[in-house]
Parts: C-alpha cells; sequence; structure tokens
C-alpha cells in the first residue's frame, strides 16, 4: 500500500511513509471488510462514518508537516486509524488529542488503539469537535477529518504561534482541503484542492 502511495505521489517523506508502514490498517477495519483494509477506498466503520482512503490520510499528515514532540488535536476519530498514523510521526514525546462526537465510534477507537499499542500516544474524547478542545490548547498541529461549512473559528484559535490546521471545507458533497498556518497571530489559508469527506457536525459545523 505505501509503496503505491509513493509511486503515484501521495507522500513522498520518509517520517510519512515510515509511520503509514508501522501502522497496521487491518486493526482499525471492521471484520467484515478485512479484505480490503491495504486498498486505496475509504470503508464504512458504522454511524454513516467512514475510515479515510490511505491516501487522503496521506496527503493530510505530510501536508501538516508533523514531528516528534508535536501536541496535535484531531477531530473526528472515527476508528481511529488516522491518529495511529500522526502518532507514529510525533512520538515518543507528542500526543495525539482526538475529538468524537459519536460515542460508540470514540469506544471502538480506544479500543482499536489499545489493540494497536497506542492507547499512551492518543486520548479520545466525547465532545462536539468543532468547539476544538480548549482544555488542552494551543496545539501544535489541529487536524480535521470531516467537513465545515467554514473554517471553525475556535478551531483557529486554538492554534499554537506557528501552528498549521489543517481541514476540509465546502458542502456536503465536495470540499476544499484547506491549511491555515498561524504567524504572528495573523492567519494565513492555501488551498490545497478538492477533497470528499463527511460533514462536521456540531455547533460550528452542520447541523445533523
Amino acid at each position: 500500500m505505501v509503496k503505491r502511495l509513493l509511486e503515484q505521489g501521495y507522500i513522498s517523506t520518509p517520517e510519512a511513509s515510515l509511520a503509514m508502514e508501522r501502522v497496521p490498517r487491518h486493526l482499525f477495519v471492521p471484520e467484515e471488510l478485512q479484505d480490503s483494509s491495504y486498498q486505496d477506498t475509504p470503508l464504512y466503520i458504522g454511524e454513516g462514518q467512514t475510515i479515510s482512503a490511505p491516501h487522503m490520510v496521506g496527503i493530510m499528515v505530510e501536508n501538516l508537516d508533523l514531528h516528534k514532540g508535536n501536541k496535535v488535536l484531531e477531530i473526528g476519530s472515527g476508528s481511529g486509524y488516522h491518529a495511529a498514523v500522526m502518532a507514529e510521526m510525533v512520538r515518543p514525546t507528542g500526543h495525539i488529542f482526538s475529538v468524537e462526537r459519536i460515542e460508540t465510534l470514540a469506544m471502538s477507537a480506544r479500543a482499536n488503539l489499545d489493540n494497536a499499542g497506542y492507547s499512551e500516544l492518543v486520548t479520545v474524547i466525547i465532545e462536539d469537535g468543532s468547539n476544538g478542545l480548549p482544555e488542552h490548547s494551543p496545539y501544535d498541529r489541529i487536524s480535521v477529518a470531516a467537513a465545515a461549512p467554514s473554517i471553525p473559528e475556535p478551531l483557529k484559535l486554538q492554534l499554537a504561534e506557528g501552528g498549521k490546521l489543517l481541514v476540509p471545507v465546502g458542502g456536503r458533497l465536495y470540499q476544499e482541503l484547506m491549511l491555515v498556518v498561524r504567524r504572528d497571530h495573523q492567519f494565513t489559508q492555501e488551498n490545497l484542492g478538492g477533497c470528499v469527506f463527511v460533514p462536521l457536525v456540531g455547533e460550528h459545523g452542520y447541523n445533523e
């Protein structure tokens, strides 16, 4: 899988490729879809949600420019796979705070992360992710795995100086992946191209 992603240009750095090699994606995929674990496609994980296609995970972790020791906020735990890949890139001194609004998915993500050996590096919290997680802010990086109608203001404000936020922005069916960087208390934005994510539901996202 990683070899294909490298050949197709979705990932290019040693850090991203090594992290994706180390994380066993099949441990984060429902049992009935195990045969598809390493295909480059999103997979249904229940509750109307999906585990992102590997190429999208690669694009996101590379553009976040993750480093050892980073404190990361993830919005949308899903099955826990994306958090595990990021944990590989920030270990041993970094940490991922992952927020999931759906309790059953949060519980499943915790179990998957524990089974794969990442429970000490990732904390899964059940909250409205569109509000961020101010009690642990500021964050070096924020990764949003759901589409917002606009960039949630609370997430911008929870970025550390020099921090980076990656969030899909647009309609419910199609979005643009936006990279936000905070420098000198100012925010710059870069459009990284089209993408498709499930909606971000919450106070600063979409209604149910």
